[in-house]
């Protein structure tokens, strides 16, 4: 296991170190497959007080382990006199460098981690935020075999909706072969698999009928038109992913799709995940919170904002098989908060 790399910068010290997670399963969607995913745990501490974070790094979006370590590696917070500054906090740790959405979320949910536990309150609270109103957890089921769909679909049996991935030629079979099992409501992350807007009008009325509620980036996010005709068209609302990233992104997103899917690593955390969630809703979409592969650290941060949301889908822990942290549950599909301050996790 790698040992921490430390920081001290004044009353603040930035502890961080990679580590890999394992999948209980091999995870493949339309463009690739993967049985690993990194991470950068991060620590924040002030004052003797420690908020924890994590950075996750699935190869596609271009971080990885290396990159978030040299990231952090430049972030001096010597001229901050207190984490309450966390405006100004983030903001400084966003203008360091482009991108590095991640690395700048590690550093965000271990900021707001330490701040709850300064307070001594869970953040849903803090935000006002009524845990009975988080909507049930999809469990996402990638793309495989008739055999393996089954195995998952039959292991996935307390969740109240799924999550399937499609956007190859197999999309079909692997509908009918849940729908041999299972009648629960469906969600379709199609990872911009589909290229061609008819044939994905006649995919949406397809899955419509068979009680899929929504897609996920149906078509490629260059696609921009293409993906506006088909919302118009489409009997079941179309959710932005790859095609959202962060808070600017969202006016020019109205009219493309019905909503947006807000993640942690691809909005720079917390912070701005919650001003997306606000601004979507105040443009009358719809609004998903997701998550990658990640740990109890960063599904917990993410499930403080869940109540803001039509849609959760918070099942990255339940993927792996080395969980490091106590944090969230899920129980009966339901995403259960644990009532202890910050972003509520402890070491295992």
């Amino acid at each position: 296991m790698s040992s921490w790399e430390t920081k001290k910068m004044g009353r603040f010290t930035l502890r961080f170190r990679p580590f890999t997670l394992e999948m209980r399963h091999v995870f493949t969607v339309a463009s690739f497959s993967r049985t690993t995913t990194p991470v950068v745990l991060t620590e924040l501490e002030y004052d003797g007080i420690v908020g924890y974070g994590e950075a996750s790094m699935p190869p596609y979006l271009g971080e990885s382990q290396e990159s978030v370590t040299k990231f952090l590696s430049q972030i001096d917070l010597s001229h901050f006199d207190s984490p309450f500054q966390t405006a100004e906090i983030l903001t400084y740790i966003d203008q360091i460098a482009e991108k590095n959405t991640a690395a700048k979320a590690a550093v965000d949910i271990a900021l707001h981690d330490l701040l709850g536990k300064i307070m001594n309150q869970p953040f849903y609270k803090i935000w006002g935020l009524n845990p009975d109103l988080i909507p049930p957890t999809s469990y996402t089921i990638g793309i495989d075999t008739e055999e393996m769909i089954r195995k998952k679909v039959e292991e996935a049996e307390q969740f109240k909706i799924l999550k399937v991935k499609l956007g190859l030629d197999t999309d079909k079979m692997i509908i009918d072969t849940i729908r041999s099992v299972t009648d629960v409501p469906l969600c379709a992350d199609v990872n911009q698999g589909w290229k061609n807007k008819e044939e994905a009008l006649e995919m949406a009325h397809w899955l419509h009928e068979r009680n899929v509620v929504f897609l996920e980036q149906p078509m490629p996010k260059e696609m921009i038109d293409e993906n506006a005709w088909l919302t118009a068209q489409s009997p079941i609302p179309t959710i932005a992913d790859e095609g959202c990233q962060r808070l600017v992104d969202v006016p020019k997103l109205q009219g493309v799709y019905t909503g947006i899917n807000i993640k942690l690593m691809k909005c720079t955390g917390m912070r701005e995940a919650k001003q997306m969630a606000e601004l979507a809703r105040s443009l009358d979409m719809k609004v998903m919170l997701g998550c990658m592969t990640e740990t109890s650290c960063a599904i917990s941060a993410a499930a403080q904002l869940a109540p803001l949301v039509d849609w959760a889908d918070l099942d990255g822990a339940l993927l792996i098989g080395n969980d490091i942290y106590d944090g969230m549950t899920v129980q009966e599909g339901k995403c259960i908060l644990p009532d202890r301050p910050g972003i509520g996790i402890l070491k295992k």
